[in-house]
């Protein structure tokens, strides 16, 4: 910024931050910091605040640097960005207003006022880029912690593994499902997997094709692939997609899928 703006903001800075905090009250009568509390917000205030006259004469990279920093912390925590935006504009004002109080030139005072524009408008663009980084960043590892989660490879008996499949199966999703069943195979030494798809929705070409690669896959490493859950439903939608599902066995319900792994590994249940 312009050295008058500088030294006119560190000058009036008592008169500024006055003005500042009238403004940021009204801010707290926002629904989206009822959960926080007075003291947690005066004390945010104040760091705010401070921060932010003291970035008045740095360079644009020391700057951007600074912020950042200041600003992950509170992301971190899930403070709103519109706490941050709304403050610098209420600064904004606070500006705008102590600069028409001292400068009677209106061509002058829109050039100055311009010149906060520019800086204000800086920092907000900067917070907005911080805030959607992080957002990007928690948002694909919540994806792939819930991508984890959806394709579970749960041992049940030595040598027989169940696989329960719920909700939609994309490309991303499938390849998640191989990686697992595969992965879970040679660590838990399965002899039979049992695919469940009860809470499959849908079951179209291309999730039959994703199944079908599937149980393949487990065939090579030396395995033998069950798919239960085959619902009436399921079962004539298959047929009539012309979908071949007989190169492996197939049970309409879990249990029926399970009576035929532990005869394949020469288990019986016996009653006590």
């Amino acid at each position: 910024m312009q050295p008058y703006i500088v030294s006119f903001i560190f000058e009036n800075r008592e008169v500024l931050t006055k003005r500042w905090e009238e403004q940021l009250q009204e801010v707290r009568k926002e629904n989206y910091l009822n959960s926080i509390s007075d003291t947690v917000y005066e004390n945010t205030n104040q760091e705010f605040m401070n921060f932010i006259f003291e970035s008045v004469d740095r360079n644009q990279m020391q700057a951007n640097e600074r912020l950042t920093n200041f600003t992950d912390r509170f992301i971190q925590t899930g403070w709103p960005l519109a706490y941050f935006t709304r403050g610098l504009q209420a600064f904004r004002r606070a500006i705008l207003a102590t600069l028409s109080e001292t400068e009677h030139n209106v061509d002058q005072l829109l050039t100055l006022f311009n010149e906060v524009e520019d800086w204000i408008d800086g920092i907000i663009n900067q917070l907005v880029t911080d805030y959607t980084g992080s957002w990007e960043d928690i948002f694909e590892m919540q994806k792939l912690s819930l991508l984890e989660l959806s394709a579970p490879l749960i041992p049940v008996f030595e040598g027989i593994t169940v696989m329960p499949l719920i909700g939609t199966i994309d490309t991303n999703r499938a390849k998640l499902i191989m990686e697992n069943l595969l992965d879970g195979v040679i660590k838990n030494r399965s002899q039979v997997v049992l695919i469940d798809i009860t809470g499959v929705p849908v079951v179209d070409t291309m999730v039959a094709h994703h199944i079908i690669q599937a149980s393949e896959a487990v065939r090579l490493v030396g395995a033998t692939c069950i798919l239960v859950g085959i619902r009436p439903e399921i079962a004539q939608t298959i047929v009539n997609l012309g979908i071949d599902l007989g190169k492996f066995p197939t049970k309409s319900t879990l249990r029926k899928g399970m009576e035929s792994a532990l005869e394949m590994t020469n288990k019986k249940i016996e009653e006590i």
